[in-house]
């Protein structure tokens, strides 16, 4: 295990602490106020810096996350909503939407409401606001290193209707500066069920500012509608907050060699001599990554997003032959590392600007 600019064996560690906890770990806690009264978490420290809080209640997604005390992501002023609080219907999804490290978008549709078929579907649906079952903490040693592990269960199923399973498993351990989401979907029904998954990463102040920037590996990028058209010049670049920004939502379709993992890097410079989040993820499973660019006054946020299906309502999908699918039985993984870089010659490293 790495502590400070040292390694140490586990029995060195446990020669030198009466508690684990004195490094970091997990701790369990309810929360207790206002439309977040009742919802589980679990806080996890990495011991080198990093800090997040997963949230059982809600899919397992991560709402606060921080860097040697420096907050890395977006807080909606939702806070984190109980899952009772769900508005299905129409942009209701807005007002339980936290933002967070990470909100799971799917699983059956994504994208903006709109009717397909018989079924008329809100945003985003349904995954970030059902609570998950068979949590476990499952955080031991293995050799040296105390790993970190939360899993859980959460379903979207109904009667008569489509039934998908998603496994989740967050790992991290004791002195990493990053953490990997593990999910395996899962098609527990007996007829073909779409299967849509967007994971809403959401970099906020003081990460976001003017001049932190996006850094893409090789992708074709194109703008979501006209309003995003007129900024492809300056997608991958950041400002100050603007009065009266409209959003704007660019589509990279990821291009990848013989190794199938892409890198995105959202970095600030200029942040406590450099800054930045990395995701690294697997394009097998989601081979695009959606960008939500809003630089409005509050509403001062940044979405980066791998996905499977480009962020249209499922009818359009459907349409386009770009809906996933899962046949009865039928299984999928997907895996997200989201990752802390911290200096100028990290950011350098594993994400230089592009030439």
């Amino acid at each position: 295990m790495r502590i400070g600019n040292r390694h140490y064996t586990r029995a060195e560690v446990l020669e030198r602490v009466g508690n684990l906890r004195q490094l970091g770990g997990t701790r369990r806690c309810v929360l207790d106020d206002g439309r977040a009264k009742g919802v589980a978490a679990i806080d996890v420290d990495t011991g080198a810096g990093l800090r997040f809080t997963v949230l059982p209640d809600r899919g397992l997604d991560i709402a606060a996350a921080s860097f040697r005390g420096t907050n890395l992501v977006y807080l909606t002023p939702n806070g984190e909503a109980h899952p009772a609080y769900y508005e299905p219907h129409g942009l209701g999804w807005l007002r339980t939407f936290f933002g967070g490290l990470l909100t799971t978008c799917g699983l059956t549709y994504l994208g903006p409401p709109g009717r397909d078929g018989e079924e008329e579907l809100g945003l985003h649906g349904r995954a970030t606001t059902t609570p998950a079952r068979q949590v476990c903490d499952r955080s031991a040693w293995v050799g040296d290193e105390y790993q970190i592990e939360i899993t859980g269960v959460l379903e979207e199923c109904a009667l008569f209707g489509d039934k998908v399973r998603l496994t989740r498993t967050i790992r991290t351990h004791l002195g990493s500066t990053s953490l990997v989401v593990h999910d395996v979907a899962e098609n527990f029904g007996y007829r073909t069920s779409p299967f849509c998954i967007l994971y809403h990463i959401n970099p906020g102040f003081p990460l976001l500012d003017a001049g932190a920037e996006l850094r893409l590996g090789p992708c074709e990028s194109t703008p979501c509608d006209a309003q995003s058209a007129k900024g492809m010049a300056e997608m991958r670049s950041f400002t100050a907050p603007v009065p009266g920004f409209l959003e704007e939502n660019y589509l990279h379709r990821m291009i990848t060699g013989p190794d199938p993992w892409a890198t995105v890097a959202f970095v600030n410079p200029e942040l406590d001599g450099g800054l930045g989040l990395f995701l690294r993820f697997d394009t097998r499973t989601l081979p695009f990554l959606n960008e939500w660019k809003m630089m409005g006054q509050g509403d001062y946020v940044v979405g980066i997003e791998p996905c499977n299906a480009p962020c249209e309502n499922r009818a359009v999908l459907r349409e386009q032959g770009l809906l996933p699918l899962l046949e009865p039985g039928e299984t999928r993984e997907m895996t997200v590392e989201i990752g802390v870089l911290a200096g100028a010659a990290a950011i350098e490293a594993l994400a230089p600007p592009a030439r």
